[in-house]
């Protein structure tokens, strides 16, 4: 791991090489994704990006370190980067894409990218970048549109078309919203049935402190209205409902109120995803077309975690830890430059199965006398097929 880290600059250069007449140069779609990887080991040791932050996995704090990947369209890695544990996914955004039009002569880049990645000023940046030189810089990128306060008045001006989408504009870009009605009023009924739920708890505590002044006596403890509102605030903030539901302390005694308004407003944003773009030729059809391609890269990390097994690291060094990412983003590739070649020839099988596969042929070397004997074991049809269309020399 050390030698590779000796040489990983002229190992990922190289690579860059070998994938670049891969890469249309008029026009290419990256996308780029952040995940986080679980990493062992308490001690701490110099420039370490071994860090705690909220891992993506597990939902929880862990030491980990982040891993930025970018992918074309068609799926094939074009590289890494990793960072701390605890980076802000939007301040790796600007490192990568310059590092992307480094190694890469593409002439017209379309940068895709997920909601975490987005902040105002990594808008800005990459308007700059795309006004520098004869490049074309564009991107799609998700917006978490609940954070904006401005984006409500534009919501409630939106008229959809019969695809449900509608165009208007944000932070001086297009902005293309799809509009999914099912998937929005299923999130409009799951929020005012556990509002319901919650107003129905504070109805049976009202009930209880009322019986109680009347001189009723119940089972169990005491109410008390202090008690009463402990508990339901404490309900709301697990279900992140305290936009809605409000405990009215000044009142004499416990009370609530429904904050109709909040919840209209955010029935503006259920069902809708909101994308920015600075493609100007791109309908919003291909503009939602190109965004859920995304999706893929998703896949590429769950390969990753699954059957080349990244995490759990147990190594500490800064250096031994890239080495391992290295190590494993090169077997991306060629599990990636696989599922291409199955693909292209109409083979049914995926990389998985076709490496379970290839997996059974098996080397000997048997020793009888003085003699040694070396040999493979008898290969199938189906393995010596898999051979051909990965383009690989048969064993012999």
């Amino acid at each position: 791991m050390d030698a590779l880290m000796d040489h990983a600059e002229r190992v990922e250069m190289e690579l860059a090489r070998q994938i670049r007449p891969l890469v249309d140069h008029e026009l290419a779609v990256v996308f780029y994704d952040l995940t986080t990887v679980r990493i062992h080991g308490e001690g701490e040791v110099g420039e370490d990006i071994r860090a705690f932050g909220m891992n993506k996995e597990t939902g929880g704090i862990a030491r980990q370190f982040a891993l930025g990947l970018v992918q074309t369209a068609e799926g094939l890695p074009l590289m890494h980067m990793v960072h701390p544990g605890n980076v802000a996914e939007t301040k790796t955004l600007q490192s990568m894409l310059q590092t992307v039009l480094a190694r890469f002569p593409i002439q017209r880049v379309i940068l895709v990218a997920d909601r975490g990645l987005l902040s105002l000023d990594n808008i800005g940046e990459l308007t700059t970048l795309a006004d520098q030189g004869d490049r074309r810089l564009e991107f799609i990128l998700a917006v978490p549109a609940r954070r904006y306060g401005e984006l409500v008045e534009t919501f409630r001006g939106l008229t959809f078309d019969a695809a449900g989408l509608a165009e208007s504009r944000f932070a001086g870009h297009r902005l293309i919203v799809a509009h999914d009605p099912s998937r929005g009023a299923e999130q409009a009924d799951r929020r005012r049935m556990r509002i319901a739920e919650l107003e129905a708890m504070a109805g049976k505590m009202v009930t209880k402190l009322d019986a109680q002044d009347e001189g009723q006596t119940a089972r169990g403890r005491r109410a008390s209205d202090r008690g009463a509102y402990s508990r339901f605030t404490r309900a709301v903030a697990e279900a992140e409902l305290t936009r809605f539901l409000k405990a009215d302390f000044t009142a004499d005694q416990f009370s609530w109120s429904v904050d109709e308004a909040a919840i209209a407003e955010a029935e503006l944003f259920d069902g809708k995803l909101a994308l920015i773009t600075n493609a100007s030729d791109l309908t919003p059809a291909d503009t939602l077309t190109r965004y859920k391609a995304l999706a893929d890269i998703e896949r590429g990390f769950r390969v990753l975690k699954s059957d080349i097994e990244i995490a759990p690291v147990h190594h500490r060094l800064p250096d031994r830890i890239r080495a391992h990412a290295l190590i494993c983003f090169l077997a991306l590739v060629l599990y990636r430059v696989m599922r291409m070649r199955l693909k292209a020839s109409g083979h049914a099988a995926s990389p998985r199965t076709a490496l379970a596969l290839l997996a059974r042929i098996q080397r000997h070397s048997a020793k009888v006398g003085e003699r040694t004997i070396d040999g493979i074991s008898t290969t199938t049809p189906e393995q010596l097929e898999l051979f051909d269309v990965l383009n690989l020399p048969k064993p012999a």
